[in-house]
């Protein structure tokens, strides 16, 4: 007899375990399906703020591959026009190499390569500076060399001066 009433107190301990289950479960069925429809909820949020933020984010990586576009194209724009300019400034170089072997026919075409190398330099300087003012500085000495190689010639070409030797150039050259 004792383990029939054993088993059966474990068969009624076990029902009496499923029915508190289920008395639990009826009773917290609502709060359950509050916690089901509360999660279905703010994964519909976190999905549509997800969506949201891939949204703006793709907008801002077009607005920035534009931007970016442009300012390359801006600066490739840029660098085609120094090198046009660069290019310009050596071959106006070179005419002042030219003048200075008209001008002074008599002296040795290394003195005129000389002066040219001097200005090639200035021009050099000028080009590489890295910020504005040291470019501007070096931009003026560069005026100034290619002013005075100017008013030296001149003077030559038009009888004003009886000198063998572009002086103010060359004196303009030691100094610098």
């Amino acid at each position: 007899m004792t383990l029939k009433n054993w088993i059966l107190g474990i068969v009624e301990l076990l029902h009496s375990i499923k029915d508190e289950k289920l008395r639990w479960q009826t009773d917290n069925q609502a709060g359950q399906l509050q916690l089901k429809q509360a999660r279905i909820m703010a994964e519909n949020k976190l999905a549509a703020e997800l969506k949201k933020k891939s949204v703006q984010l793709a907008h801002d990586i077009d607005l920035l591959q534009t931007k970016n576009a442009s300012e390359l194209a801006l600066l490739k724009i840029k660098c085609k026009q120094d090198i046009k300019d660069y290019q310009q400034y050596l071959a106006a170089l070179d005419k002042l190499k030219k003048s200075i072997q008209n001008s002074y026919s008599h002296l040795p075409e290394a003195m005129a390569f000389t002066i040219h190398h001097h200005a090639q330099h200035l021009l050099n300087q000028m080009w590489e500076a890295k910020n504005i003012e040291e470019k501007m500085r070096h931009e003026m000495r560069l005026i100034q060399f290619m002013t005075t190689v100017h008013e030296d010639a001149s003077a030559i070409l038009q009888g004003e001066t009886q000198e063998k030797l572009p002086k103010k150039t060359l004196s303009l050259i030691q100094q610098q």
